[in-house]
């Protein structure tokens, strides 16, 4: 069954995130040769819309406004569902990020339809698309169906491989004008704590530590091995707790659920609530003085030492393997 499927496009510090991708590759499934629709809210986006249509995207409605400039639930809930109620969709994906988990339910609400969100895959099977996603803290993972009304999805960054980029699409770019009004909030300014290069949801790579660091200064090894990696440095409550680095790094049940390709845990011991968050990484290596420590359980490979002298050996050795290929 061809379907018209929305995507919303995530645009941050003036670039597309590659979640944004990944929801267009998810899209395409659902669509089953149906039209897949970006769209691209904010203030002085559009240019990022030829992207979008490389990506996959086969149309692009593009959404500006001064009031846009900044995310709030009101604006961006009048701007989408301005472009769900001309396009009619017979599905919407969004990436779960902290836009998308706010965004989705409030336009669920307004569209009388179901949501499932932090999808970790998407296929047809049976006539059906059939998503799954993960339940009791990723221990278990179910497959859900829409049985009616619009197939409304988010999809976890990192999980969805997106659609070869193609500068040979093509496809048309469209404005759709927006009146964005009666805004209960204002954002005058964001602040961000988070550390500058590779955003933590969205790494490949992610280089973690917990109290084993002991200080702030404990983390430098990890964001110097992290840097050779083309990584993200993160951490465990625990690290958080002790005040070594700030909580926007924070990895677990209360934190940022990740999954990268390679996920180096650092002086962690492995608590429930922390493997919550990464134990969905394709390969976890664990480094931790304790032969007995819990990280081991779920690591593909583990290290028996001190991380203060492992993190620099591993580092030297990834930069001469770096300086060879």
């Amino acid at each position: 069954m061809a379907r018209k499927v929305l995507t919303l496009a995530e645009v941050r510090d003036g670039s597309l995130r590659n979640v944004s991708f990944e929801a267009i590759a998810a899209a395409k499934t659902i669509a089953e040769g149906g039209e897949v629709v970006s769209v691209l809210v904010g203030d002085q986006v559009a240019a990022h819309a030829n992207e979008l249509i490389y990506r996959g995207a086969d149309r692009v409605v593009v959404v500006e406004h001064p009031n846009l400039k900044f995310y709030t639930s009101d604006g961006y809930s009048q701007a989408v569902k301005a472009v769900i109620d001309k396009e009619q969709p017979e599905g919407i994906v969004f990436g779960h990020t902290a836009l998308g988990k706010d965004l989705s339910p409030k336009l669920a609400i307004k569209l009388d339809a179901g949501l499932v969100s932090d999808v970790i895959a998407v296929e047809e099977a049976g006539g059906n698309i059939v998503f799954t996603r993960p339940i009791y803290s990723g221990k278990a993972f179910e497959k859900k169906i829409v049985t009616s009304g619009i197939l409304f999805a988010t999809v976890r960054p990192n999980n969805i491989a997106p659609l070869e980029r193609d500068e040979s699409r093509t496809g048309s770019v469209e404005t759709l004008a927006v009146e964005i009004k009666d805004l209960r909030a204002i954002v005058k300014e964001v602040v961000r704590k988070t550390a500058e290069g590779v955003d933590l949801t969205e790494a490949k790579v992610i280089v973690a530590g917990g109290r084993g660091v002991k200080s702030a200064e404990g983390f430098q090894p990890l964001k110097e091995l992290a840097e050779v990696l083309g990584g993200a440095v993160g951490a465990s409550r625990g690290a958080c707790d002790a005040g070594y680095c700030d909580y926007s790094l924070q990895i677990g049940q209360t934190g940022k659920v990740v999954t990268p390709d390679l996920y180096i845990a650092c002086g962690i011991s492995g608590a429930i609530q922390h493997l919550a968050g990464m134990s969905n990484s394709k390969v976890i290596v664990a480094i931790n003085k304790d032969p007995e420590a819990n990280i081991f359980k779920v690591a593909d490979y583990g290290i028996v030492g001190d991380l203060f002298e492992v993190v620099p050996l591993l580092t030297e050795e990834f930069k001469k393997l770096k300086v060879h290929s």
